[in-house]
């Protein structure tokens, strides 16, 4: 199997078993139609999907690496992380997205609480018809609700107006810790990645804070090329990788074929002259 940084690998996507809205088999069919040669699942804090993706993608004939992406407190703020290659059956890794999961509903709660107060009624109900996997209800279950319920036009716009620090429906949630995630991912014999590092509003001193401290954890990998950056930002992270001999990633952020900027198997290539993740993953790929 081509290893190079010209495959068009998919390492970030989410289903029904999170807050996407396709079931691991329809992603699978779907990666395997847009030409992608090496995919990943990465369901948020969950990897009940694994082996349905492992399975729907050996059907397809498209290797498969497993994934998860795990919420971290950082800095005031959540960041995502990446895990790639791991043992999805591994204890520990198994118990802390558990632990990451609980107080999900309790969340939810709050926020339909929130936005009832405002004159929005009924969202955690409404927000539940979205939902494949309760234990991991969140605002974009409920953002699919105040769409479809017309409070807002789009997505986006429910963010903005509703679902952010400081708006009617916006809750804080205690995430793992950064040591906790890398540790999990690590420990059960996977890579860690920062997903999507342009989205988080940090400067460059916390930028430099959340990438030593990663690494200092165990972690090897960063997105440069994924669904939220621009092409600025692909430049921005490659020379990120190169600077730091980060191990580079690349993945959609696929949720939805409504709702997703990029589709999957549909991003750039992997620029400059970066050393792929999937260098490190050869023996973790399953066919």
């Amino acid at each position: 199997m081509n290893l190079d940084p010209t495959l068009n690998a998919d390492l970030h996507c989410h289903s029904v078993v999170s807050d996407g809205t396709l079931t691991p088999e329809a992603l699978a069919a779907r990666a395997a139609a847009a030409g992608v040669e090496l995919w990943a699942l990465t369901d948020h804090d969950e990897v009940a999907g694994q082996l349905r993706a492992r399975d729907a993608a050996r059907a397809q004939g498209l290797p498969y690496v497993t994934g998860t992406e795990i919420s971290v407190s950082f800095a005031g703020r959540v960041v995502h992380i990446v895990g790639l290659g791991f043992d999805p059956l591994d204890e520990a890794l198994v118990q802390g997205l558990r632990a990451t999961r609980g107080g999900r509903e309790a969340r939810a709660r709050e926020m339909a609480a929130g936005l009832a107060q405002v004159g929005i009624k009924g969202a955690y109900e409404g927000a539940l018809h979205y939902v494949g996997n309760p234990e991991l209800i969140s605002r974009t279950h409920f953002a699919r609700f105040l769409v479809e319920h017309g409070h807002c036009a789009d997505v986006p716009e429910v963010f903005r107006r509703y679902l952010t620090e400081g708006k009617p429906g916006f809750v804080p949630h205690k995430w793992a810790s950064l040591r906790d995630a890398v540790g999990w991912i690590t420990g059960a014999g996977g890579v860690a990645v920062i997903a999507h590092p342009g989205r988080y509003d940090f400067t460059p001193t916390e930028e430099y804070a959340l990438i030593t401290e990663f690494m200092g954890h165990g972690g090897r990998g960063i997105e440069v090329v994924t669904g939220s950056h621009t092409t600025a930002e692909y430049v921005k992270y490659a020379e990120t990788a190169l600077e730091f001999d980060l191990l580079a990633s690349r993945g959609s952020d696929f949720h939805s074929p409504t709702e997703s900027r990029i589709d999957l198997g549909a991003l750039p290539m992997l620029p400059g002259k970066l050393t792929p993740v999937w260098s490190a993953l050869a023996d973790r790929i399953q066919h």
